[in-house]
């Protein structure tokens, strides 16, 4: 059975850190990209960063190149997202995806002003 399973939001401070996980399990991931989205009310899930689960090519979106870092651990099947300097259009809720059809159920992230 394939699962993914987000853990780590919250409610941070402007500037405030956070690292959100997706555990994973019930798929060969070490080939697939594998992704984080977030979505805003009003708006499409918009993708934040990628990784490729075998050759580690990571992709950002401009609004938080330098800030957020995408990394995977192989051995624990767990995906996660370091996100830094968190700014107010940083709140949305967060979802992890792998290939083409497997997404957490999404987590909530709020950065207050």
């Amino acid at each position: 059975q394939v699962r993914l399973v987000e853990s780590g939001g919250g409610l941070v401070q402007t500037g405030g850190s956070l690292r959100l996980s997706c555990a994973m399990s019930g798929f060969a991931f070490d080939k697939i990209n594998l992704r984080w989205y977030r979505r805003t009310p009003g708006r499409e899930r918009d993708v934040v960063a990628i990784i490729n689960g075998g050759s580690r090519t990571t992709y950002y979106t401009d609004s938080v190149k330098g800030r957020f870092t995408i990394y995977a651990d192989n051995a624990e099947a767990t995906l996660y997202l370091e996100m830094n300097n968190l700014q107010p259009e940083d709140t949305a809720v967060y979802y992890c995806n792998a290939g083409a059809n497997y997404w957490g159920q999404g987590i909530q992230v709020t950065v207050s002003s």
